[in-house]
């Protein structure tokens, strides 16, 4: 971690000299293992070790369920119902990797709002906070492909209607439609297309999780106080930080253990809770479902694409703007991924100088109603257009822009913050007195 004076590995032995020429794995493995960490992390800082559990959960099973599957659609429902029936095993694996997703996604969201309320997104963790958002993506990606091969009714009318929305680009929507489902309509070049990528991109995500912790081992952690770790000498340093090990990583094992505990509950004793009910019913083309929606941690973004509506002011003024190039339908699909591009963008909109939100009372009031949005219209999502959940789905998706674009950026003009802790020595012996004793 450059910039913040740690020890180094030094081989001792002729063998561990030998290697670290060739190989330093050895030297790698202390330096992670090792790092210097802000001493004061709180319980928010434990989602990072579950999120690295999960995506390994995630590819494990599913490379044990790929030996089983068949991406065809007049094979798919029953090669999963072969899984759940007939391989040895086989029931238990698929419900760790289909609620794995949800425990996968869950985490994530934890992991992303802990950022935007501690400021981890500030100066100089920039790249951390974009790779992380291109992994979140990433992660929506694969999901929704993960979500269409059991090939039941919600997974071919969910992929119906998503990949519909590619047809609202203005001129290269209906070829890029095309080209994504391999045909005019979702059918068995969809389904291999989907199959395959779903396939890859863990393995994609991989590799970005190893540049993510690359990028924070870098710059090195943020802590709740936001203040950065000395960096005048090692002896000061070390005042502010622990080593990763073992202090923080026996303190994420217990924590990943009790999540652990309440995640095999669900899977063994309420494994469907979760899902919809019309996914166990085999796709057909000729029997569209009454409400379709999507998995729980899409709902949310689902809720933004279907709030803008061709009745929306905002929605007939660009229209008439643009020459109706961009219709309601274009505006959903840009207000959606605008929704996750302003949270990306996070670190130029927040302008305060304060990077930790624990110590900006009028932010924490507004954190909070973006909390709460966020809940709502994760609920709304699931509901039908009707009022009057069309307008509740409109004020909550007008607030959380609002919050990104208006909000965040004036709270740094005219918030007046308390004044935090000079190091996170002060912070720590604050919380925890006896402790340097």
């Amino acid at each position: 971690m450059s910039g913040i004076p740690h020890d180094h590995y030094e081989p001792k032995s002729g063998f561990e000299k030998w290697l670290d020429e060739r190989l330093p794995i050895v030297g790698l493995a202390y330096g992670t293992l090792m790092i210097p960490t802000p001493k004061n992390l709180n319980w928010w800082w434990i989602w990072g070790i579950v999120l690295a559990f999960c995506l390994v959960m995630q590819i494990v099973t599913g490379i044990i369920l790929v030996m089983h599957y068949t991406p065809h659609v007049d094979l798919a429902f029953a090669s999963i119902e072969h899984i759940m029936r007939d391989v040895n095993g086989g029931h238990m694996i698929r419900y760790i990797h289909m609620n794995g997703a949800s425990l996968f996604f869950l985490a994530v969201y934890i992991h992303i709002f802990r950022g935007l309320f501690y400021g981890s997104y500030k100066a100089p963790r920039e790249i951390t906070w974009i790779v992380g958002m291109i992994i979140y993506l990433l992660m929506m990606a694969t999901g929704f492909m993960g979500y269409v091969l059991p090939w039941g009714q919600m997974s071919f009318w969910g992929a119906t209607v998503i990949t519909g929305l590619f047809g609202a680009i203005p001129f290269i929507g209906e070829p890029l439609q095309t080209f994504l489902l391999g045909g005019p309509a979702v059918d068995n070049a969809t389904l291999n297309r989907f199959f395959s990528l779903h396939y890859l991109l863990p393995f994609v995500i991989a590799a970005l999780v190893a540049v993510h912790i690359w990028a924070f081992h870098t710059t090195g952690n943020n802590n709740p106080t936001g203040v950065e770790v000395r960096r005048g000498s090692k002896e000061e340093a070390k005042k502010d930080t622990l080593p990763f090990w073992p202090y923080f990583v026996i303190k994420d094992l217990f924590a990943l253990g009790l999540i652990l505990i309440g995640f095999f509950a669900i899977v063994g004793f309420m494994p469907n809770y979760l899902g919809h009910p019309d996914n166990y019913i085999e796709a057909n083309a000729l029997a569209t479902p009454a409400h379709i929606v999507p998995e729980w941690y899409f709902l949310p973004f689902y809720a933004i694409l279907r709030a803008f509506t061709a009745d929306v002011w905002v929605v007939q003024l660009v229209s008439f703007v643009t020459g109706g190039i961009i219709d309601a339908k274009f505006f959903g699909v840009l207000a959606m991924f605008g929704a996750i591009l302003v949270m990306a963008l996070a670190p130029w909109l927040d302008t305060s100088s304060v990077r930790s939100g624990q110590y900006r009372p009028a932010f924490k009031w507004w954190y909070r109603l973006l909390l709460i949005d966020f809940i709502v219209l994760m609920w709304v999502g699931a509901r039908p257009t009707d009022p009057p959940y069309d307008w509740i789905s409109l004020i909550a998706s007008a607030y959380w822009f609002a919050y990104f674009l208006v909000i965040l950026p004036l709270l740094g003009l005219f918030e007046k913050p308390t004044t935090p802790p000079a190091t996170i020595e002060e912070d720590f012996n604050a919380h925890y007195p006896g402790a340097a004793e």
